[in-house]
């Protein structure tokens, strides 16, 4: 089937994709809506990756995770 994700950053994600690789595997068709900004939601062949615009830049979101 046809799965919609809109996942959140951290580490709900890295568990999230696991389940999505599997279900990839399986043959559904996976679409994540993620923001253009984001720590860790990246893009995978697995799935679609559909972004949304932030008010807030890549830089600043890799400069507070380093703080």
């Amino acid at each position: 089937g046809k799965l919609l994700v809109v996942p959140q950053d951290g580490s709900h994600w890295l568990s999230m994709r696991m389940v999505l690789e599997k279900l990839w595997e399986k043959g559904h068709e996976i679409v994540a809506v993620v923001p253009d900004a984001a720590l860790l939601l990246k893009s995978s062949q697995s799935f679609t990756i559909k972004t949304y615009s932030v008010p807030y830049t890549q830089e600043f979101v890799d400069q507070y995770y380093q703080k």
